[in-house]
């Protein structure tokens, strides 16, 4: 038995994160607890399976949009994830109050698995649907991608590449087919974690769901060159899903209160920080800088036209394409 505890503190980590190349700032939890349905779900942020318990207790974060609005305010400037969700939102409603109080505060807001009752009722472009793949041998994101779309959200898919599993050309392009039939925006694929622990859940979670495949799929965990594989995963994923006319990194959300300028330009520096994601010391100097931009609280596009950015810009060595990212931007 799932026990629904009502919380009248909203769930929110202040921590510096990244979701399929895209920074966040700050996690929103409506529903904190790993019981109930999904059985098994993939957690993006930290890029592993979760394996939930079948009974047990979730805390429910309050109804309210302005109890969200009022603990994100301890965060730093930036992009917020909002999820997963629940299937009892339509009666708790902790998902939408925690979206609506992260869009009120005029930030860009992530939607991570979201319920239709959790969807707020006005887009725009503040928000933007990730939905997660379900490893449940038969389950795909596509339902809720084409609830989001209809809805007005930009909306696409997000998938763990797995070694010996989600890799595979078949099962990727069966994936992909049905996000791009869905009308899908994106389909943006996310390195697992290759810990011990991980793979551990992973093996669990296939034997779970293809008990034939099991013995296979341990040696293949348990034995391969991991990151040389996922590398090869990454780069055979997308690759595909362009074929198929997919953007393989979500499009950043355009919170209200933030500068339409440093917005793009910030967009821009985490799409360079997935373009060099095996130099990870020149990858984290793209997020630092799109986290600058982020929290500096002023529209930097005038300062980039008078010729005085790399005056206040604190990352000399990647001040010329900053400059460049508020150009694209401006000319978009």
């Amino acid at each position: 038995m799932i026990e629904y505890q009502p919380s009248g503190t909203p769930l929110v980590r202040c921590i510096e994160s990244e979701v399929a190349g895209r920074r966040v700032a700050a996690h929103a939890l409506p529903y904190s607890g790993e019981a109930g349905e999904p059985a098994i779900r993939f957690d993006p942020l930290d890029r592993s399976i979760v394996l939930r318990r079948t009974s047990g207790r979730v805390a429910v974060g309050p109804p309210r949009a302005d109890a969200w609005a009022l603990a994100l305010e301890r965060c730093p400037a930036g992009p917020v994830l909002v999820g997963p969700g629940s299937p009892v939102e339509e009666i708790r409603g902790a998902y939408r109050a925690a979206a609506e109080g992260a869009t009120g505060t005029g930030r860009p807001v992530y939607l991570l698995d979201p319920d239709p009752a959790g969807l707020p009722p006005r887009s725009g472009r503040a928000c933007v649907a990730l939905f997660s793949w379900i490893p449940d041998g038969g389950r795909d994101p596509s339902a809720g991608v084409r609830e989001a779309l209809g809805r007005g959200f930009a909306a696409g898919g997000l998938l763990p590449i797995v070694p010996a599993w989600t890799d595979a050309p078949a099962f990727l392009a069966g994936y992909l087919d049905g996000l791009a039939a869905a009308g899908a925006q994106f389909a943006a694929a996310v390195a697992s974690s290759g810990e011990a622990d991980a793979r551990r859940r992973l093996v669990e979670a296939r034997s779970r769901v293809d008990p034939e495949s099991a013995d296979r799929f341990f040696e293949k965990v348990h034995h391969c060159d991991w990151p040389a594989v996922v590398r090869a995963g990454l780069k055979r994923f997308r690759e595909e899903a362009a074929r198929r006319g997919l953007a393989t990194i979500p499009p950043r959300p355009l919170g209200a209160a933030e500068p339409p300028g440093n917005s793009a330009a910030a967009a821009r520096l985490e799409e360079r920080a997935r373009e060099v994601e095996e130099d990870e010391h020149r990858s984290a100097l793209f997020y630092a800088a799109a986290r600058w931009i982020d929290e500096s609280r002023r529209d930097l596009t005038p300062v980039v036209e008078e010729g005085n950015f790399a005056k206040v810009f604190p990352f000399g060595a990647l001040a010329g394409e900053a400059e460049a990212a508020f150009r694209a931007g401006r000319d978009t």
